[in-house]
């Protein structure tokens, strides 16, 4: 259970507790729901209220998080945690691993290994959401809701940013804009066409001898974006097999890693940074790519 305590401002005083958490706080729907079926699930200075009773300037309203949802299977994993708080879990994601458990492979994601760690230490109900994706083999920052209103206020609003190593030579910084589809619904392939706006923004860094090393920031969040995009101007990310990236001895996978993710924190409105640093496969690449 999560609680959480919210002063009332001057612009909302005189209106209903409901319109208050709705408009101001953001809570959603089912979750104000969740509280009218909650015993105590509101209080106001201290004294539980009906979510349609009237809120003045300086009251102090709190609510009751209480998470309904079932946690996925755990799975032991030694995690590489950047951050965390009673809200948010942020951990270095290691490739070669999935984000989330599926019908048939419901075990052995990162999620799994996040619901062990929750349920060792006693946070919540070990239920894990996943804010944003990263591609099974891609590494990095991922973070890592601990309850339904740190998801709802998160949620679409993570911005990261990527190191890759293209295929080729690449100059300066420049913006792709190509929509992208789904061509086969059985398949996890995507490709350029009528389909979802994506824009990638990116900024080369160094020459490393044949490939290129570049920090890109997604400016949306489309499956493969990033590899499909810059395989679609013909500089596909180094041991991309999907999307025509070359071999490479030094890495089994495509070279791209989540290096930064920001964001502003629910609570506290502060400024939230994490830097996941790349692991070794990414940087035997670069070391041993060098002229």
């Amino acid at each position: 259970m999560r609680v959480l305590s919210f002063t009332v401002p001057k612009e909302f005083d005189g209106a209903q507790i409901i319109a208050f958490l709705r408009e101001r706080e953001k809570l959603s729907v089912k979750l104000v729901k969740q509280l009218r079926r909650t015993d105590g699930g509101v209080l106001k200075n201290g004294t539980p209220s009906r979510v349609i009773d009237k809120a003045f300037a300086g009251d102090i309203i709190t609510v009751k998080i209480i998470d309904d949802t079932v946690p996925p299977a755990f799975f032991e994993l030694p995690l590489d945690i950047l951050f965390e708080d009673e809200d948010f879990l942020v951990v270095n994601k290691p490739a070669g691993l999935s984000m989330h458990p599926t019908f048939r492979h419901p075990n052995g994601t990162l999620s799994n290994a996040v619901a062990s760690y929750l349920s060792k230490t006693g946070k919540g109900n070990s239920c894990t959401r996943a804010i944003g994706r990263l591609d099974k083999d891609t590494s990095g920052a991922a973070v890592f809701a601990l309850n339904s209103y740190a998801a709802a206020r998160l949620n679409g609003k993570i911005e990261k940013e990527y190191l890759a190593v293209l295929s080729g030579t690449l100059h300066g910084s420049g913006v792709i804009d190509a929509s992208i589809y789904r061509p086969y619904k059985d398949k996890t392939i995507r490709a350029i066409g009528e389909g979802k706006s994506a824009v990638t923004h990116y900024t080369v860094l160094e020459q490393i001898g044949e490939f290129t090393l570049v920090r890109v920031f997604p400016k949306t969040g489309r499956t493969h974006q990033i590899r499909l995009h810059f395989s679609h101007i013909g500089l596909p990310l180094v041991g991309d097999e999907m999307y025509g990236g070359q071999e490479n001895p030094n890495i089994k996978r495509a070279a791209l890693h989540c290096e930064k993710a920001k964001f502003t924190h629910n609570i506290t409105n502060e400024e939230m940074v994490f830097t996941a640093l790349p692991p070794s496969d990414f940087n035997a690449l670069i070391k041993n790519s060098a002229y």
